[in-house]
């Protein structure tokens, strides 16, 4: 039995994550949790956005399921999602995008996994006021940081039987920063000789992608274009709320729904926990439940392929708790 913890977090995060945690325990998965409020409900509260037991918990079982967490505006709060990342040295963000038969699209072919440098580039916030009129923002690109999410793609590609990986860059205009990543791309591809490999610019990379999305397979990139391109590709397959996520680290890992906390439906029970869910099946995959992340896999696309018990986003009418009993039926069918 594995201990996780859980951030419920807030807006509809507490609905999908509980939605979620009970096909968990219907799955029969051999998990245990501590359960813990965060963000700006929790701020307003106790005024800690993330408790310090929160913290010491992730801390000691180094597995973090994480519901959406709405970071306060105009507060000076920085990013919670950046603030884990950076805190914890979640370096790897990788995002699979892949069609689903039941989710009509015009894009049925789609297979991408997307691993987005997560630790650097313009996410260090760091930004400097030169006069009133003029600012400056700071791109951070390192060799450590760009070797290790690079050499992790192409072992994912080895370790799950991918042919090729795409390096997404603007070395065309930054040549130094960008430049280097892409050098370091090609270092590594040599000690990959199985695997094609290929480079495009970010810009070409997103007109592609909605022309052509089947001639993908996995696509590394650093920061800021790695959270854009995957937000692209979740269009591609429906939305954001079909897209599961991980950012992992040499020490520790969270899973997590990479869309927002949606105050707008929060407490009306219409939202879907499908993100969050297949989030819990990587980390399912990742401590090595291969067989239970693909029993509630199979349940959910039955559910989607009956297409009788689907969420709103899914142009259905069914709450979030009937989607839920629906994929708990199956698993116990």
């Amino acid at each position: 039995m594995k201990t996780i913890t859980v951030f419920k977090g807030d807006g509809i995060g507490p609905e999908i994550c509980d939605a979620t945690l009970q096909i968990l325990k219907a799955a029969k998965a051999p998990l245990a949790f501590e359960c813990f409020e965060v963000g700006e409900a929790e701020y307003e509260r106790n005024g800690k956005l993330i408790p310090d037991e929160a913290y010491a918990s992730f801390e000691k079982n180094r597995i973090l399921l994480k519901a959406p967490i709405t970071t306060p505006i105009g507060k000076g709060f920085k990013s919670l999602n950046v603030t884990l990342r950076n805190k914890y040295d979640l370096y790897a963000n990788i995002r699979p995008a892949k069609s689903n038969t039941a989710v009509k699209t015009p894009f049925p072919d789609v297979d991408i996994v997307t691993f987005r440098e997560n630790t650097e580039d313009l996410y260090v916030g760091v930004e400097e006021k030169i006069d009133e009129n003029t600012v400056h923002a700071t791109k951070i690109i390192t060799r450590k940081a760009s070797e290790r999410i690079i050499r992790d793609a192409f072992q994912y590609a080895v370790d799950h039987g991918r042919k090729k990986v795409t390096c997404v860059h603007k070395a065309n205009i930054l040549k130094m920063s960008d430049g280097m990543f892409l050098d370091i791309f090609h270092e590594i591809a040599k000690e990959f000789p199985t695997i094609a490999s290929d480079d495009k610019i970010v810009d070409n990379v997103c007109m592609q992608l909605v022309m052509r999305p089947e001639t993908f397979d996995i696509m590394v990139m650093p920061n800021l274009y790695g959270d854009i391109v995957s937000d692209l590709t979740s269009g591609l397959i429906g939305g954001l709320g079909l897209l599961p996520s991980c950012n992992l680290g040499s020490d520790y890992a969270m899973f997590e729904a990479v869309h927002g906390s949606a105050p707008d439906i929060a407490g009306k029970h219409i939202a879907n926990p499908t993100a969050i869910l297949w989030s819990a099946c990587m980390m399912l995959e990742y401590l090595g439940e291969d067989a239970c992340a693909a029993n509630i896999r199979q349940a959910v696309d039955a559910v989607l392929q009956e297409a009788k018990v689907l969420t709103p986003d899914l142009h259905g009418t069914s709450t979030t708790e009937e989607y839920r009993d629906a994929i708990i039926a199956h698993l116990q069918a």
